[in-house]
């Protein structure tokens, strides 16, 4: 749902991977944004409207996704795609970051594309903290590339884990993902991603922002 240039885009994205694709928008207009060979229907109308829903096909849908740019058609769309036709593969793009954490823990995954450029940003200006990647349904459990200090180079990389109790889910070392193999160490522009609660991402940052402890003989 929604036609505009994140939704054309993922429009055209899905049919070049071989996808049946379906676009919703209220506005017909919309439609030129996609390419002359796109081949899926165009359904004009409201995301959330039953009839609307049941033209594009809802009832035969994998997966839905809520992307024009009002927050509150998108979680509506979302809501009745997932809890009327049993949609389980649905997200939703929410501009305002605190509605999003909250669809979050309704288990309506969200794009928050407001929180994700902001941290993107901050990222790039103060490179010392941890930006969210990933978070599960429940919005509990968080994938996250977290800074490390350089005091940390040189150490095994599963020491991160026993200082933090969190799981480290794989490096990305001169641009290509890996999971570390035994003995790995960390090395200088590794960027590492862990898996670990939300709620601990403030703690975990902190330790792995500052130098490791010295080890004991």
């Amino acid at each position: 749902m929604g036609c505009g240039r994140v939704g054309a885009t993922l429009a055209q994205s899905l049919e070049g991977n071989g996808h049946s694709v379906a676009v919703i928008d209220m506005n017909p207009e919309a439609f030129r944004r996609l390419d002359a060979s796109f081949s899926g229907k165009k359904v004009t109308g409201l995301g959330f409207d039953r009839g609307t829903l049941q033209q594009a096909g809802i009832e035969d849908a994998y997966a839905f996704a809520a992307v024009s740019d009002g927050d509150n058609s998108n979680i509506i769309s979302a809501r009745v795609v997932r809890e009327t036709y049993g949609v389980s593969n649905v997200v939703a793009r929410i501009y305002d970051p605190h509605r999003a954490e909250i669809y979050q823990r309704l288990g309506i995954p969200t794009v928050a594309t407001v929180r994700w450029t902001a941290d993107q940003v901050l990222r790039r200006m103060l490179p010392m903290g941890a930006t969210d990647e990933y978070r599960d349904a429940s919005g509990r459990i968080v994938m996250a590339q977290v800074d490390v200090h350089p005091g940390w180079l040189g150490r095994p990389a599963v020491d991160l884990e026993a200082a933090t109790g969190a799981r480290l889910a794989f490096l990305t070392r001169f641009g290509d993902g890996m999971l570390p193999p035994p003995g790995a160490v960390l090395q200088e522009h590794d960027l590492v991603h862990m898996l670990l609660p939300a709620e601990d991402l403030p703690r975990v940052e902190r330790l792995l922002t500052r130098p490791p402890a010295p080890e004991v003989d």
